[in-house]
């Protein structure tokens, strides 16, 4: 019995930290921030906490979860198997007086930052 509360207790603390979100780099600061679009929001902290939602075909997607670092031009969040890849082919840039980026191909702006 002691053996199974040791292991369970292992088992929590590994999921536990593989539940932190890693921060945003200092160089890619621009990406923090509330982002939206007509069917898309997203919202990435400083600390390291990705919030998505997007409505596609009439179905709604989300996601809530650490932000898990960039690779080339698209970044990861999410919980182990349960995560997403985000694909940016137009980083932060300032347009029309607005922060602007897109993400999985939607332009999204950022409303808060």
């Amino acid at each position: 019995m002691k053996t199974r509360r040791v292991l369970f207790a292992l088992t929590a603390a590994t999921l536990l930290a593989g539940c932190r979100g890693q921060p945003v780099p200092p160089e890619k600061a621009a990406f923090v921030g509330e982002w939206q679009a007509e069917t898309m929001y997203l919202l990435i902290t400083q600390d390291g906490s990705v919030l998505y939602r997007r409505l596609k075909a009439g179905a709604t997607s989300s996601l809530e979860g650490p932000f898990k670092g960039f690779v080339g031009d698209k970044f990861r969040a999410g919980i182990g198997p349960i995560g997403r890849t985000f694909t940016v082919t137009k980083p932060p840039h300032r347009a029309g007086g607005q922060w602007k980026m897109v993400v999985d191909g939607v332009e999204l702006t950022r409303t808060r930052g």
